[in-house]
């Protein structure tokens, strides 16, 4: 027995050995330029800390504000407006305040020396304007400062690893598509043994597909929304090394999910599944879809419904994919077609 089984051994150890191989040269590869990879891959959470920035900042601004003005009446029966000022910095304070002063001042002093104490007036009130303006157009520059840290000390170099390792597993991953392939067509017919091609081109491409999808429509909805919620009472400060793990699950993850028509496929030409087996079971997959996409996608609605819906669409598309491929036959009906055949032969 044990001599039966040895060459597929061999065999399985050459294709192991090959994909290692070709995986650690495109680390090496990827590892000498993981400057710009670890950019590409922190894009959509700087883009997401800048859009929440952004929206605490509108916040904040609107939240500033002059109070409406009130009236204080001295015992001369003079009205003397006075200010209040919600949220005062620093600079505003001390112009207001300046302000009101001057203001009461000029109320209680003779006439004589009215002008001077409103000439100063006017001059804190020309200073708290300029003040405000600058708060304006300074307002990108608020308390709001979400930061990509690390907390270890040979974290920049431990994540550059992750990340070579990451982008020389996509690299390679026709490479291993291929080998796969190689161990397992001794056991296939030979008409089978001809969709080397749509198995390793299919399988990278729609992996490729799922990754990007991942990147341009899930990462950037769901980072946005857990970052904002609590940021108006907490700092984000990201830690790169739980980033990039978690990154990488949720890119790993739609991959793997989008292969799903590469593998109907393939099982459609070894004849074990057809249209009918998927579609019967389609009410089972839309629940393991949803759990799957629960336990590869952030913890919110939004991202588990990116993931689940574009996974429904694609098991319809295998469906259809199956059928073209490997239709279900009624048997009755097949009988009814072989009778009539012969029946024609006889004729």
């Amino acid at each position: 027995m044990f001599a039966e089984i040895k060459p597929h051994l061999v065999a399985l150890r050459k294709a192991l050995s090959l994909s290692v191989a070709s995986i650690l040269v495109a680390f090496i590869v990827a590892f000498i330029f993981h400057n710009p990879i670890l950019t590409w891959i922190t894009a959509p959470l700087n883009d997401a800390l800048s859009e929440v920035g952004r929206i605490v900042n509108t916040q904040e601004k609107a939240t500033w504000h002059l109070e409406p003005v009130e009236l204080n009446t001295t015992q001369n029966n003079t009205t003397t407006p006075k200010v209040k000022v919600s949220q005062p910095q620093s600079a505003q304070e001390s112009a207001a305040l300046k302000l009101e002063l001057a203001l009461d001042k000029a109320s209680k002093v003779a006439q004589k020396e009215l002008a001077t104490f409103l000439i100063e007036a006017t001059q804190a009130a020309k200073a708290l304007k300029e003040s405000l303006q600058q708060l304006n157009n300074n307002i990108d520059k608020s308390s709001f400062d979400g930061q990509i840290t690390t907390h270890q000390v040979g974290g920049a170099f431990f994540v550059a690893l992750k990340v070579s390792f990451f982008a020389g597993l996509l690299g390679a991953l026709p490479f291993v598509l291929y080998q796969i392939w190689l161990f397992i067509a001794p056991g296939l017919y030979d008409n089978e043994k001809k969709m080397i091609l749509p198995f390793v081109l299919g399988g990278s491409f729609m992996f490729m597909v799922g990754i990007l999808f991942a990147y341009y429509v899930v990462t950037p909805f769901g980072f946005q929304f857990l970052i904002t919620f609590g940021s108006f009472l907490y700092t984000p400060l990201i830690n790169i090394e739980d980033y990039v793990g978690f990154f990488t699950k949720i890119l790993m993850g739609f991959g793997i999910a989008f292969e799903l028509p590469v593998i109907a496929y393939f099982l459609a030409v070894l004849g074990l599944v057809t249209d009918k087996t998927l579609k019967d079971f389609f009410k089972y997959a839309v629940i393991i879809i949803f759990v799957l996409a629960a336990l590869l996608t952030p913890p919110d609605v939004l991202t588990q419904l990116l993931m689940a819906v574009p996974l429904i669409l694609l098991y319809g598309l295998s469906i259809l994919i199956v059928k073209y491929v490997n239709p279900y036959v009624d048997e009755d009906e097949e009988e009814t077609d072989e009778e009539q055949e012969l029946l024609e032969n006889k004729k």
